[in-house]
């Protein structure tokens, strides 16, 4: 008798739901944390574990850790922190810049978490249109947008809360095109492996961390 494969809608409604109502709270603490100068250094600190955190959760809903799930978070890691290293090490690819100690352990000074982040950033975007849209070339073009969109709020905030700085007057559009570019090959890969990709926190997510990093742009 073949292996009926589980799938998230078996998670009972309610679950789902307490998961989404507290992915937003988390969002809003650190909101407030972030903005609020007394708390700022504290959840500067968790923010590394912030980003496990949230990423645990919405694996916790992913329901086919196959070969193929197994690779893509292998290849978007190592992607990631690849051309992060060759980036923050010879000024190429994004721009001339370099972390700070605030995002948790560096190899050749790129966090860890960055690679885990590029990986979290595929898998969410590329989610969002894995049933929407069923041409892969369209599907990533779109979901690599959504990733470009993202870090526009998202560089503003790091720097300003010293996750990364940039040794430049400004941040060179290098960086935005080599994020899409990079991002592009990765959602390419996300779209050809073979492994359930609906997830039901994906919307929520991805919002979350658009409007989180887009309020903090506009305030600090």
């Amino acid at each position: 008798m073949p292996k009926i494969k589980k799938s998230w809608m078996s998670f009972r409604p309610e679950k789902t739901l307490l998961a989404k109502i507290f992915i937003t709270i988390l969002h809003l603490v650190g909101l407030f944390g972030l903005y609020w100068e007394k708390s700022r250094a504290l959840f500067q600190l968790i923010t590394p574990f912030h980003l496990v955190v949230v990423t645990g959760i919405l694996l916790y809903f992913h329901r086919d850790f196959n070969k193929g799930f197994l690779g893509f978070f292998t290849f978007a890691f190592l992607v990631g922190m690849i051309t992060e290293i060759i980036g923050v090490n010879t000024g190429l690819l994004f721009g001339d810049y370099s972390y700070s100690s605030v995002m948790g352990i560096r190899v050749f000074g790129v966090p860890l978490t960055i690679g885990l982040n590029w990986f979290l950033l595929v898998y969410l975007t590329g989610g969002i249109f894995q049933n929407m849209i069923k041409n892969d070339l369209i599907a990533a073009v779109l979901a690599a947008s959504l990733m470009v969109l993202l870090d526009l709020n998202l560089e503003v905030v790091a720097v300003e809360l010293n996750f990364w700085q940039w040794h430049q007057e400004s941040i060179p559009l290098s960086n935005y095109f080599t994020w899409f570019l990079v991002a592009f090959i990765i959602q390419m890969v996300h779209r050809k492996a073979s492994f359930e990709k609906e997830n039901p926190l994906h919307l929520t997510l991805f919002f979350n961390l658009l409007f989180f990093f887009a309020i903090l742009a506009m305030l600090l």
